[in-house]
């Protein structure tokens, strides 16, 4: 475990003072974000924060190397092959935000990138369901390596997704790997292969790169970690869930207990990614159902959906890390514990509390507005009820008018000639026109 500290914070700490240096250099480059009108922020901010959380990632693995423990998760070309792959994506990644690519050619990438990390050995090889007596499930390359590339590419995607406000992607994915290391660790010490593992290693090192970038992005953003950052992240988790899922001796399991964990393998996994994967879906049934492409751009997002409710902006933001939290580290701490009555009763009382943080802005705004139409009906009913109306419905004054509008000795108009208007009185029935 101090071993991966040790990672993780060489991670953040390489990160977090290589972003300004990249900072500067997207200024130069002119890699910069206008605001369009779907975006949250006002100036043009420099993008591009992807390639300090490369070389933050990069650092860390370097470091991994020169670790007693650490070392035997270079057994096999996990660890490398996520590092090449991520290279590739974050390249194609610092070609969008520089250049602007169209969907089919960032598709066309992040497919050849997740295609280079199968290639050099993360794969689905097989999964385990203890349903039915159904057992293990042998992947062969032909369905292993199109299952792990159609799984990265939505990753990569639902990540991308979800980088609309100042902080929010860097966030989520830093809870999204804290929790895949989380799982993976328990899952070595239960009879996976060893403590020093490459999905732990892989996700220590991204949860460190993540919160190394985050200081620099939180609300309001200096950079933006774009597209080379976002599918980084992608990527990385896509190849820690498949390494952690996917390559598990269900025969060293010895208890139900310890079986949990295996009995949904891909639950911990959704769980951890569920609002990018939710944001994803919601988002390509929208656009279709419009008759639009699933990459065309607009504001209904998750977080633009919070910001429409009333949140501002660092608490839209607070809100999605806490529902990311909850589920994720919800997830595992039920992998880990075997459900016991008083975990699932805290994750019941803090999913009530965040429904209940979700809505309050609409709570508050709606017990606004029918306060106003109260106190308005209030009125309406005093006006009527006043002896001054009363008097006035009584004699058919309209409210406001008075004996002195029409005066008593005034003498009273001859009938008018048929065809003629008759003249009215100065104020008489103005209130009824």
């Amino acid at each position: 475990m101090r071993e991966y500290a040790v990672v993780l914070l060489t991670a953040a700490l390489v990160t977090f003072l290589a972003t300004p240096v990249v900072r500067i250099a997207a200024v130069r480059l002119r890699m910069m974000a206008a605001p369009r009108e779907r975006d949250v922020h006002v100036i043009p901010t420099p993008r591009g924060g992807g390639v300090a959380m490369y070389l933050g990632v990069a650092a860390a693995v370097m470091v991994a190397t020169r670790l007693p423990a650490l070392q035997r998760t270079f057994d096999d070309s996990q660890t490398a092959a996520v590092l090449v792959a991520g290279g590739l994506i974050c390249l194609l990644g610092v070609l969008d935000d520089k250049f602007g690519l169209d969907a089919l050619t960032k598709l066309t990438g992040q497919i050849a990138a997740a295609g280079v990390m199968v290639l050099l050995g993360v794969q689905l090889a097989f999964l385990f369901l203890p349903f039915a007596d159904i057992g293990t499930i042998s992947f062969g390359p032909d369905v292993g390596v199109p299952l792990t590339i159609l799984l990265t590419v939505l990753v990569v995607n639902a990540l991308n997704f979800i980088d609309g406000l100042d902080g929010l992607a860097a966030g989520v994915s830093a809870i999204a790997a804290l929790a895949f290391f989380a799982y993976s660790y328990n899952l070595s010490r239960v009879g996976y292969d060893e403590v020093a593992s490459a999905p732990a290693l892989i996700t220590a090192v991204l949860a460190g790169a993540c919160l190394g970038f985050l200081p620099h992005n939180f609300s309001p953003a200096r950079i933006f970690m774009g597209d080379s950052g976002s599918m980084l992240v992608g990527l990385m988790l896509s190849a820690a869930a498949v390494s952690a899922t996917g390559r598990v001796d269900a025969q060293s399991f010895d208890s139900a207990a310890s079986l949990l964990p295996l009995a949904l393998p891909l639950l911990v996994p959704i769980a951890v990614l569920f609002i990018p994967f939710v944001d994803l879906l919601l988002a390509v049934i929208r656009r279709t159902r419009r008759g639009q492409s699933p990459f065309s751009p607009d504001k209904m997002h998750l977080h633009h959906r919070l910001l429409s409710i009333g949140h501002s902006h660092r608490r839209a933001v607070l809100t999605m890390y806490f529902w990311a939290a909850l589920l994720s580290f919800g997830a595992v701490a039920l992998s880990v514990t075997g459900g016991t009555v008083e975990l699932l009763v805290v994750i019941g009382v803090l999913l009530v509390v965040g429904v209940v943080v979700v809505l309050g802005p609409h709570a508050r705004r709606a017990a606004r507005e029918a306060r106003a139409a109260e106190i308005a009906a209030q009125r309406r009913r005093s006006r009527a009820a006043h002896p001054t109306a009363r008097a006035h419905r009584s004699t058919g004054r309209p409210a406001g008018a008075t004996a002195a509008t029409v005066p008593a000795s005034a003498p009273v108009p001859s009938a008018p000639a048929s065809g003629t208007a008759t003249p009215r009185a100065a104020g008489v029935g103005r209130g009824l026109q």
